[in-house]
């Protein structure tokens, strides 16, 4: 089978409820690891390896569905995120650990009125005192520029200028910042701490005033006389306040995904106990308990986690007598941020001793692909021994790069596992990678040749029959070295695969659309001269959708996408943007699923066609012109004068087009394509993410069936009248929408 097509793109659902420190984690669609499981028919109860733990929520899909996950994490970050999400706290359970907290004294006031009066400002409208929600700072500056505030006294709200009692509570807290962050320091890493240096640039993305507020809760939770649940709750509150509460948060406010500790130049600074209270929302969850246990207690229940406490190369040695069916997870990326603000995190709810094993982190500012590529190679060399043989290894690759899928095909493919399939969707969804462990270890590697990854991306580009990203190109290519076995470990082995890529895309086969000779990654890779029977993807995608729900009505958006899928695996699979802008062209919904509009109904399209040929022949006529029909593979009308083609009209009622500007090249006069209203959207956004189909169709004229029969109902329409008008109701745009 075609590697570029052998396992179809698993669809799933992107959460709408945040998971904790939802920045820094893997963006993973729920649904897609289950189905992965219940297409291998792997019974209930059996064992799951995720070797990396990098998400939570992928391991309690699978433990839910029935499996027993083993995973490894060495983070005690994320390790307390999986363990949070085994056993979810209540709203009710938060509310009453918080309403502890927030009672207890600090000195002679409640420690909530303190924390709260350290961010206290006054309404620039009613001028009563109320405590900021936020402080607006520009980079470098000793004060903040602004506050952000909402009055629960007169209801105004906003950011305004801030003021000088502002600076002034910035002031007194700056006599005592060097004694609490020295207290902050000192949870984490003692004076003889080698690492101590590294742990105190990790404390400068909090301000003091952050600082201050964080350690007097965690000192504060250390004293009071609460439940080990209530402690374990308040902890989760106060680590996503810690996030809540750096200075990694840009201004205006987007969602950040920081994978390097950089301040932004204009930052919010949050006010903490308004964070702490705001976590509750983050943290409260409706869930069942899952089993949960510490290696190595393994689980007795069918549906249970089991989490070794370091890393994977510790437990690999341990697998031998545990009987795993398959490896799911969700491939790790370097993200220097997340990994020294967990080690600061760790040690300040739990103490030096529990971030000790995973301290090290701290010491490197920069990770590079090779670096990281040698990371998953050491790993998946250490884990292969200890799998059966074809056990299947399927790997999830979020937010992907080109380097990142080079890294990982690169490790996997050198350290014993065999590409299977591989799908991509779109840079904004996770590559799903099918991988089998092999009978070696090690094999012979091919050369790797520019000429074989030319052909190979040419026969690609072929089949899909339009211009992809960087990123599809780079896939392919990677796909085509590793199924012909030559990717095979070296150092810096990244440019050794990277170099014959960009001189295979050097070809005269391949023209570049909106390109940069900057970087190759932007803009569109086509054929030179792409063959006019092929049909653009999302003109079969378009066909194959109609047709489904022609005869599946009711159909959710999943199962559409499902089967749109199946049709169209691998590296063919479209983006959610087409699949959503057909459906938006010719569906309604009907309950939670989509049924064609009335209009759409093919035989009622039929009858359209049929009546806007005969409108057409019949204006032609009345205007003076000689009226022909051509019936080949696209019916045309043409109107004449002397002999010579003036209109050519392609009359059509879908949005499939590719073939027709393709193959009318040679067609003289002035080309017109007639089709429904309804499809203008469709047409308009097929031809913006298309730049080849774009350029073709620049000098036709679009017509809609509405603008066609008012024309013709026009008694005195005169030559001049219809080539003034028919370029009165444009196409529009359709709504903002991804291309990609």
């Amino acid at each position: 089978m075609d590697i570029f097509s052998a396992h179809a793109f698993i669809t799933g659902d992107y959460p709408t409820n945040p998971e904790p420190l939802n920045r820094f984690l893997p963006i993973i669609p729920t649904g897609v690891a289950q189905t992965y499981l219940s297409d291998l028919k792997i019974q209930p109860g059996s064992y799951i390896l995720d070797p990396f733990g990098t998400s939570s929520r992928l391991v309690m899909e699978m433990a839910r569905a029935g499996f027993r996950v083993l995973t490894a994490v060495n983070n005690p970050i994320t390790r307390f995120l999986m363990e949070m999400a085994a056993d979810p706290p209540s709203r009710a359970d938060l509310q009453s650990a918080l309403s502890e907290l927030a009672s207890s004294r600090k000195g002679n006031e409640r420690l909530e009125t303190h924390l709260q009066s350290l961010y206290q400002t006054t309404c620039p409208f009613c001028q009563h005192f109320i405590p900021a929600q936020a402080f607006i700072w520009e980079r470098g500056e000793k004060f903040p520029s602004s506050r952000v505030l909402q009055c629960p006294h007169c209801g105004n709200g906003g950011e305004f200028e801030a003021i000088p009692e502002d600076h002034k509570n910035i002031s007194q807290l700056a006599g005592t910042a060097a004694l609490h962050k020295a207290r902050a320091l000192e949870r984490v890493a003692a004076m003889s701490d080698p690492d101590r240096p590294h742990v105190q640039e990790a404390l400068e993305y909090h301000l003091p005033r952050a600082i201050y507020s964080l350690i007097t809760i965690i000192n504060k939770l250390d004293s009071l006389v609460i439940t080990s649940r209530q402690r374990r709750d308040l902890a989760a509150l106060v680590l996503t306040t810690c996030d809540e509460t750096n200075t990694l948060w840009p201004q205006p406010s987007e969602r950040p995904r920081p994978r390097q500790l950089v301040i932004p130049p204009r930052f919010r600074e949050n006010n903490v106990w308004m964070a702490l209270e705001k976590s509750v929302d983050t943290w409260a969850s409706d869930e069942t308990r899952l089993p949960i246990s510490v290696w190595p207690d393994l689980p007795t229940e069918k549906s249970a986690v089991c989490i070794f406490e370091g890393p994977q190369r510790e437990l690999a040695s341990h697998l031998d007598v545990i009987p795993v069916q398959a490896v799911v997870s969700a491939l790790p990326r370097p993200n220097q941020a997340f990994w020294s603000l967990s080690a600061l995190w760790a040690g300040w709810l739990w103490g030096r001793e529990s971030v000790a094993p995973f301290k090290h982190v701290l010491r490197r500012q920069r990770y590079d692909w090779n670096w990281h590529a040698a990371a998953l190679y050491a790993a998946l060399k250490n884990l292969y021994p200890h799998l059966a043989l074809n056990v299947p290894l399927f790997a999830l690759l979020p937010e992907p790069e080109s380097s990142f899928l080079s890294a990982a095909l690169l490790a996997a493919g050198s350290s014993g596992f065999d590409l299977r399939a591989i799908a991509l969707r779109s840079s904004h969804d996770p590559v799903q990678i099918h991988w089998q462990r092999r009978v070696f270890s090690r094999q012979d590697a091919n050369q790797i040749e520019s000429s074989g990854i030319r052909d190979a991306v040419r026969g690609y580009l072929e089949k899909r029959g339009e211009p992809v990203t960087y990123l599809h190109l780079h896939t392919a290519s990677l796909a085509h070295l590793a199924e012909n076995h030559c990717l095979n470990w070296q150092v810096d082995a990244l440019a050794s695969i990277h170099t014959p890529i960009h001189l295979a895309l050097e070809s005269e086969s391949f023209t570049r659309y909106d390109g940069s000779k900057h970087s190759l990654e932007i803009g569109l890779w086509g054929l030179s001269d792409p063959a006019a029977d092929i049909l653009p993807l999302p003109d079969r995608v378009e066909m194959a959708l109609v047709r489904y729900l022609s005869r599946n009505p009711g159909s959710t958006q999943n199962q559409i996408e499902a089967v749109v899928n199946m049709e169209f695996p691998g590296l063919y699979t479209p983006q959610l943007a087409i699949v959503k802008n057909v459906l938006a062209s010719y569906a309604t919904p009907l309950g939670s699923g989509w049924q064609l509009r009335p209009e759409d109904n093919p035989a009622v399209r039929k009858t359209d066609l049929k009546a806007m040929q005969v409108t057409l022949k019949a204006l032609g006529k009345r205007l003076g012109y000689q009226v022909s029909i051509t019936k080949n593979q696209y019916q045309s009308i043409k109107w004449l004068e002397d002999g010579l083609e003036i209109y050519t009209f392609f009359i059509i009622a879908s949005a499939v087009i590719g073939g027709i500007l393709l193959q009318a090249v040679q067609t003289t006069g002035i080309r017109c394509l007639v089709l429904p209203g309804g499809r203008a959207g469709l047409l308009s956004y097929k031809l913006e993410r298309n730049p080849a189909l774009k350029q073709l169709a620049s000098d036709w004229q679009m017509l809609k069936y509405r603008q066609v029969r008012l024309l013709a109902e026009d008694p005195a329409l005169t030559r001049e009248d219809w080539q003034k008008k028919i370029g009165a109701d444009p196409f529009t745009q359709p709504e903002q929408m991804r291309l990609f």
